[in-house]
């Protein structure tokens, strides 16, 4: 999926750089680096705060000097999502922006405000503590801010074997949106009460999150930039969303875990595993529904009511 050359990008809508911490709060959604720590942790009986050194606080005084202002400079119009990953993380931002400003009222009764949208390298100071790019991409409910260190998308291709076409790296984004929306909803904190297993909450929470990057997919290409008549995203081909699938089962705890141990144990799962990932995606890509991506109600999370 590529974005309509002319699309303009909005200067104020994503900061930069390291920003002051709180602690306090979890965050979710860390992608592939932070979640290959995390299941060893599990399965070899560490403590994952610890090993991933992230949402702690304690490293918050020694990070960083403070945001910068304003998305960076060379992202301007739709072509430059086209040509920079960084540009790409905004403009598909200001897509899900509007996406999610018509449908999430219109459907749930529930006004939309839009995350704040980060980029950093290295590591950052969050409203949920200190966190290092081997988390990957991430929401922090705390400050309700999605984070992104561009470089994760890369290493999804490199050491995830993801493809990298545009629509694997706008899923991701979508993704951590999809915590932002689940955040509104008053859903967000059913993952801690449950944190890992086939069937627990963490997993339920991160396939719905899947689902709601579907939703985002589903309306993307028809739904008009503010201001304008034209989505800022052209039509999706079918090599758009095998892109998306690529990255979805890419991240799927189970080819995580056999990627770093050589065995699969869903007692330790935390996002679900790859087939369940791209089927709620789909979920939300075919139906536009947010009641289909209801995954807390699910009775077989291999199997969405929306695929039936």
């Amino acid at each position: 999926m590529t974005f309509n050359e002319g699309s303009q990008i909005d200067p104020g809508r994503a900061s930069s750089g390291p920003g002051p911490g709180r602690g306090g709060k979890i965050a979710l959604g860390g992608g592939a680096g932070g979640l290959i720590v995390l299941v060893l942790a599990l399965l070899l009986g560490g403590d994952p705060g610890s090993m991933l050194g992230q949402f702690t606080g304690v490293e918050d005084a020694q990070q960083g000097t403070g945001e910068t202002a304003g998305t960076p400079e060379h992202c301007r119009t739709g072509a430059d999502a086209n040509k920079y990953v960084d540009c790409r993380v905004v403009l598909t931002a200001q897509s899900l922006d509007s996406v999610w400003s018509a449908e999430l009222p219109g459907q749930t009764g529930v006004a939309y405000t839009e995350p704040g949208i980060r980029l950093f390298t290295g590591g950052i100071s969050t409203g949920c503590g200190y966190a290092s790019s081997e988390v990957g991409p991430f929401y922090c409910p705390g400050d309700r801010t999605a984070y992104f260190d561009v470089g994760f998308f890369q290493e999804l291709v490199d050491r995830f074997g993801a493809s990298g076409g545009p629509l694997a790296q706008e899923y991701v984004v979508a993704h951590e949106v999809g915590h932002h929306i689940q955040n509104l909803l008053g859903d967000i904190g059913r993952a801690q009460q449950d944190p890992r297993g086939p069937e627990s909450g963490a997993v339920r929470t991160e396939l719905q999150a899947d689902c709601y990057a579907g939703i985002w997919a589903h309306y993307a290409d028809k739904t008009p930039a503010p201001g304008s008549d034209t989505p800022l995203l052209m039509p999706l081909a079918d090599t758009d969303i095998k892109d998306a699938l690529s990255a979805a089962s890419a991240v799927g705890d189970d080819r995580i875990q056999e990627a770093a141990t050589g065995r699969v144990n869903p007692e330790a799962w935390t996002h679900g595993a790859s087939d369940q990932r791209q089927k709620w995606f789909l979920t939300g890509y075919r139906t536009g529904e947010v009641a289909a991506c209801d995954t807390y109600s699910a009775g077989d999370l291999s199997n969405p009511a929306g695929l039936r």
